[in-house]
């Protein structure tokens, strides 16, 4: 099999990508391990998706049918599902399908495969290892999908967005959830969804807290939650029982670069180091989604994957430019900027960021070579929400770095 441009995940991200790489002339490629396009959106039976790209109010699936449409009727795009990735090179991958291995040769290549959650493992989860222990999309699927409640009594760990929105799934289905536990000062969730899952259904959320250790043998009896210091030490004077038979894991999102085991990460967002055009340091290779960093609004990843399938339809072509690369940089007060190095040039360009701190009436200020070149002014920011900042790269030269005031 021969394409122009190859997408690896069948979410947002890849189908957008797809979708906008066949209007600027190339032949596509979906590979996708799930029997049917769409991603996670498929279990997101909530609203509040689509304001943004399509300017309506959409259930997850609902978003994810309005594209699986789009993809359907273009003639450009070949979907491959229920396939793997076992193997990239430049210019080939490997596939796995139910009809046998194939190759696929391609010119430019899209990372589109999204993200995996943290487990309890991955936390070091004190104590015993009963049933009842389950992360936030497990769940979700379990309930929206299955139709199986994951039990009566939940305590919920972390406070990402996912769990926030099964704290109100579950309380809906008549559980009692008991509380939101988050280790942090400020919740990894979308303010909205506080408000809506949480205060409207009065589900306590105690930050600086964190579970001590989980309690049970067959099935999770309880958990021992208490307070941590600034360090995320234990303080033990604070510990307390609180009876349960369910704890819901939302700690947090990795992006999913299983087939690229080798490649270097950035350690503030798992995934890889990207240029002004989402290139990789192998140019033929790009990435989007939240295989790339974690997003906070679906609409927000399609519009990432909208921008990376030009590009790499553009570098099929050989029509892409490239110049004199400028380094970005940034100060404390971010947790991450993207992208990491920007082209010479006097187009405008997004910075997209994540805050370390929460920031009230505050300046964003670009600056380069010591000059300022565009500021931004912020009434309030918190770790939880992405932000972003256009520009104009006509003032920026040799580097080019971000700040707060």
């Amino acid at each position: 099999m021969v394409t122009d441009v190859l997408i690896i995940g069948g979410g947002p991200a890849g189908m957008s990508s797809a979708l906008s790489a066949s209007e600027n002339g190339s032949k596509v490629v979906i590979v996708e391990r799930d029997g049917v396009l769409g991603g996670i959106l498929n279990q997101c039976i909530h609203n509040g998706f689509g304001l943004h790209y399509f300017g309506e109010e959409l259930t997850g699936p609902e978003f994810a049918h309005r594209f699986r449409k789009m993809v359907e009727k273009d003639k450009n795009i070949t979907v491959l599902t229920n396939t793997l990735v076992t193997d990239l090179k430049e210019n080939v991958a490997t596939v796995l399908s139910r009809s046998g291995i194939i190759e696929i040769k391609f010119k430019a290549c899209v990372l589109a495969m999204g993200c995996r959650e943290r487990t309890a493992g991955n936390i070091s989860l004190n104590g015993t290892r009963p049933m009842g222990i389950i992360t936030a999309g497990s769940a979700q699927k379990m309930v929206n999908i299955d139709g199986k409640m994951i039990g009566k009594d939940i305590v919920i760990l972390g406070s990402g967005d996912i769990g926030l929105i099964m704290a109100r799934r579950l309380t809906l289905e008549g559980a009692k959830v008991h509380a939101v536990l988050e280790i942090n000062s400020t919740s990894s969730g979308l303010r909205r969804n506080i408000l809506q899952c949480l205060d409207d259904f009065n589900i306590p959320l105690y930050y600086n807290t964190t579970i001590f250790e989980v309690v049970g043998r067959d099935r999770v009896e309880g958990v021992y939650y208490g307070q941590v210091d600034e360090h995320f030490n234990k303080i033990e004077s604070t510990k307390k029982f609180l009876k349960c038979d369910t704890v819901i894991l939302s700690v947090g999102l990795v992006p999913d670069l299983q087939i690229l085991p080798d490649f270097e990460t950035n350690p503030k967002t798992n995934g890889v180091f990207v240029n002004e055009h989402y290139q990789t340091k192998q140019p033929w290779l790009f990435s989007c989604g939240n295989v790339l960093h974690v997003h906070d609004l679906v609409d927000n990843v399609a519009l990432e994957g909208r921008q990376v399938g030009l590009f790499a339809s553009l570098y099929a072509q050989k029509k892409l430019y490239d110049g004199n690369l400028i380094k970005v940089s940034h100060s404390k007060d971010f947790a991450y900027v993207l992208p990491y190095t920007l082209f010479e040039g006097e187009e405008d360009v997004e910075m997209k960021f994540r805050l370390k701190n929460k920031i009230v009436r505050k300046w964003l200020v670009v600056k380069s070579e010591g000059g300022e070149v565009a500021k931004k002014f912020v009434l309030a920011g918190v770790p939880g929400e992405m932000m972003t900042m256009k520009f104009n790269k006509s003032g920026v030269k040799n580097e080019v770095a971000l700040e707060v005031q």
